[in-house]
């Protein structure tokens, strides 16, 4: 299978009522042109799965601010007013997990586990209706994994079998939410042939990697 395809390939993967994967940091590694194929799309319900909601005129903040999303299970949401606006109203649905445990939530998912245990949350908010264990002598919530029907990923370059790199702080949750999803698509800075990315510096591996668009900025 030829795995780098153009946008209108990936256009029939993407429907309503969606759970989607997202990376990046406050759009720092996001990928904006798969968001704007979902914002021409004109897609809604979706679940949406990532680090934050990052600003009303980046990355996730505007599938937010569009009307696009139902519920956003992230770490925070106060750099985008429109999130915090939108949760008051009951348009939006909001989950907030504690930074790294999200990320390894996702990390369960990926791997197969049954959750995580963390002390992080007990005895605050975050413990409501959730399962504690006490484990020599201390309290621990036990938080359940995560996965998507479809992970979006932006890399810096990506080789076509889909060995991907990531530049600096673009990384974030990019390499870790490629391996919770059913579907997984890197959208890419530079796509060069196999062989050109040393091995040692892949950081998301190919076998993961099931469609690769060379982004559209």
């Amino acid at each position: 299978m030829n795995k780098v395809v153009d946008y209108s390939v990936i256009k029939p993967l993407l429907k309503d009522g969606l759970t989607i994967m997202i990376g990046g940091f406050l759009g720092c590694g996001t990928p904006e042109g798969l968001i704007n194929l979902i914002l021409e799309m004109g897609l809604k319900e979706l679940t949406i799965i990532g680090n934050d909601t990052s600003f009303v005129d980046k990355g996730i903040g505007r599938l937010i601010a569009n009307g696009n999303v139902k519920k956003a299970i992230v770490s925070h949401i106060g750099t985008n007013p429109e999130s915090g606006k939108q949760m008051h109203e009951g348009t939006l649905e909001v989950e907030l997990s504690p930074q790294g445990t999200l990320i390894e939530r996702i990390r369960a998912g990926g791997s197969g586990l049954g959750g995580v245990i963390t002390p992080t949350g007990v005895g605050t908010i975050v413990e409501e209706g959730k399962e504690k264990i006490l484990l020599q002598g201390k309290e621990y919530l036990i938080e359940l994994p995560l996965r998507a029907d479809i992970a979006l990923v932006f890399a810096s370059k990506t080789d076509t079998f889909g060995n991907a790199y990531y530049k600096g702080t673009t990384k974030n949750f990019n390499p870790i939410i490629a391996l919770a999803a059913d579907i997984v698509v890197v959208e890419t800075e530079e796509i060069v042939e196999v062989g050109e990315i040393h091995p040692e510096v892949v950081m998301t591996p190919g076998v993961l990697v099931d469609y690769i668009v060379k982004g559209d900025f």
